[in-house]
């Protein structure tokens, strides 16, 4: 799989690209979360399944750096915009981008997805709040994003489950709620898997948008 640097402000960045050929038809960069890097299964699981677009995996600085712990969100930011600027370029301007990530990544394309010119965002696993304490929401950075936002969130998510989050704007954003998993997406051995519907989900939103 072809790997690609991107420096930026916070060090370098690194995207690990699937299904390249498929850039002329549109691009998905995806991030990953605070804990983990972009082995995560739902990730991995989307890079090989999703094969509209090419996909990218952005590792943000701190990853490639050896480090263990993420780095506060505003330069989590820096480690990612130059990203998307590079890959936008690279394919230009009449490429549809679509930026996201789980969980902390989720957030970072929210917050930065209409300033980059994205067609859309996806939010996997967004972490609504930190685990018991609904009342530091992070749903504003959920409900501003402006843009066609498809949100993923398992039901057993304990930064907010599905029945957790505000209503969303109708005309941007939809909420797939997943019978099942945690953060992760994992589920318990008397439930059925909820990665591979997930993909298919994923799949038919972004192949709807770049037709």
């Amino acid at each position: 799989m072809p790997i690609e640097l991107v420096p930026t402000a916070a060090g370098d960045a690194r995207i690990t690209w699937h299904h390249r050929d498929r850039a002329p038809h549109g691009v998905l960069l995806l991030g990953h979360g605070a804990g983990g890097g972009i082995e995560a299964p739902d990730l991995q699981a989307i890079a090989a399944g999703v094969d509209s677009v090419a996909v990218g995996l952005v590792e943000q600085p701190w990853r490639v750096a050896g480090k263990r712990l993420a780095p506060a969100p505003k330069t989590l930011d820096v480690g990612w915009l130059p990203v998307v600027a590079h890959v936008r370029e690279a394919v230009g301007p009449d490429v549809p981008v679509f930026v996201g990530g789980r969980s902390a990544g989720a957030r970072v394309a929210c917050r930065t997805g209409a300033g980059t010119g994205a067609a859309g965002v996806v939010a996997l696993a967004f972490p609504l709040h930190p685990p018991g304490k609904p009342d530091r929401s992070r749903a504003d950075e959920l409900l501003a994003t402006g843009i066609p936002t498809l949100v993923i969130q398992g039901a057993r998510d304990p930064f907010g489950s599905p029945d957790e989050f505000p209503p969303l704007p109708k005309q941007t954003h939809r909420l797939i709620a997943l019978p099942a998993g945690n953060h992760a997406f994992a589920v318990r051995k008397s439930e059925a898997e909820v990665i591979p519907p997930l993909v298919t989900a994923l799949q038919s939103w972004v192949s709807g948008r770049i037709r």
